[in-house]
């Protein structure tokens, strides 16, 4: 019977130049109908590691990976006065120190300029509009991240951006799920947009409660479901606390969770401080770090550096890294380096096959080992010397 194996793999082979010519042939069409670049295989592309941009606390920026990826769409959510606007100044801030630009699209109209520039912010630079309406907002912020010209873009707020329609209409009108269809068509444009430009636009959302509510969590936020999905990241942000200074209240005590985090394990929490006219304290956030990875003694209510002592209690400590911030800088590269060191990888072990194989002699199995005749013969077995002995007698 003939063997029909080699038939078959040439006809495999011939079957696999059909289809690597017709991809081919297909990739082209797309390109020249599309543009280069239009398609490609994962291994050709520019893949790199998503950049980031910090948020202006070093909790917040461990707790998300690294800072706010650039290129993504960023919610961040919360009751009133909780902390949010003062958190996307501080993101302002910190682009506007690294050469970048920034955008603020004041829905609300109700950005303080006095408290932007105590914060960090170059208000002489950035970029402010006060929309009439949530169709205006978004084309502006479309427009803005086509120019490839803006890094950070933040939306104050979802709930803000009323519909034309809402506004031309009468106060008692019902215009259910206007809203959300108006973020819901935004985002499908813009998305990609947004990867393309490497921009980031974060949106200030607003919290409500669902009427009717027995089990779970009643809250939610506006303007549907749609920014749900498109956020890369979502970040709830709370007060957990007052701070207090003999009677005065001075600043709250701020919790931000990572609900949700495309780019870097999710579900993590930072605590900060949110000084009333400040923004949010680097120096107690420094030393909180410090404190909790013993790169700053704590005993009792004494905190030390270098076995010398810094103050008594927390609050004389964040005055000494303030009065020195050289030994600021020098405490938060420290915490850097050490979060850099777990986040790498450790060096896979060799299973221990491996090891025996290349601890035991190599043989060549192809090289002949030529007949010794001058070798004595090998030492008979047992078996054989008793039977070669009983022949004999016989």
């Amino acid at each position: 019977m003939a063997n029909k194996g080699p038939l078959k793999t040439m006809g495999n082979t011939a079957g696999q130049d059909g289809k690597s010519k017709a991809l081919g042939l297909a990739l082209d069409q797309i390109e020249k109908q599309f543009g280069k670049g239009s398609i490609m295989k994962l291994g050709e592309s520019h893949h790199a590691d998503v950049e980031t941009m910090s948020t202006g606390s070093i909790s917040l920026d461990l707790a998300l990976g690294g800072g706010i990826p650039k290129g993504r769409v960023v919610e961040v959510y919360g009751p009133e006065s909780s902390g949010k606007t003062t958190l996307t100044l501080h993101a302002i801030a910190e682009i506007q120190k690294n050469g970048g630009t920034a955008a603020f699209i004041d829905a609300e109209h109700a950005l303080d300029p006095s408290y932007a520039k105590r914060i960090g912010v170059d208000t002489e630079n950035l970029l402010l509009s006060q929309p009439d309406n949530g169709e205006q907002a978004l084309e502006i912020v479309e427009t803005l991240v086509r120019s490839n010209a803006v890094d950070l873009i933040v939306v104050d707020s979802v709930a803000a951006l009323v519909p034309r329609a809402e506004i031309e209409g009468d106060m008692g009108d019902s215009l259910p799920g206007l809203q959300a269809r108006l973020m819901s068509q935004a985002l499908r444009k813009l998305t990609g947009v947004i990867s393309r430009s490497n921009a980031t636009v974060i949106f200030i959302n607003q919290i409500r409660m669902k009427i009717g509510v027995m089990f779970g969590n009643p809250e939610t936020t506006t303007g549907g479901n749609a920014l749900k999905f498109y956020a890369s990241v979502r970040m709830d942000i709370r007060r957990i606390g007052q701070i207090k200074q003999a009677e005065s209240i001075i600043g709250n005590r701020t919790r931000v969770k990572v609900v949700k985090n495309k780019v870097a394990p999710p579900f993590r929490e930072a605590e900060f401080d949110i000084m009333y006219n400040e923004g949010i304290s680097r120096a107690g956030d420094v030393l909180d770090l410090a404190a909790a990875r013993d790169i700053v003694e704590k005993a009792g209510a004494w905190y030390a550096y270098n076995d010398a002592k810094i103050g008594q209690g927390r609050e004389a400590a964040k005055t000494f890294l303030l009065e020195n911030p050289a030994v600021m800088d020098e405490l938060a590269d420290k915490i850097r380096a050490m979060e850099l060191a777990k986040s790498q990888p450790a060096p896979a072990k060799e299973p221990k096959e491996a090891v025996d194989a290349k601890a035991a002699p190599k043989v060549d199995a192809k090289v002949a080992v030529p007949a010794d005749t001058d070798k004595k013969p090998e030492a008979e077995s047992s078996t054989e010397s008793v039977a070669k002995a009983s022949a004999k007698k016989v």
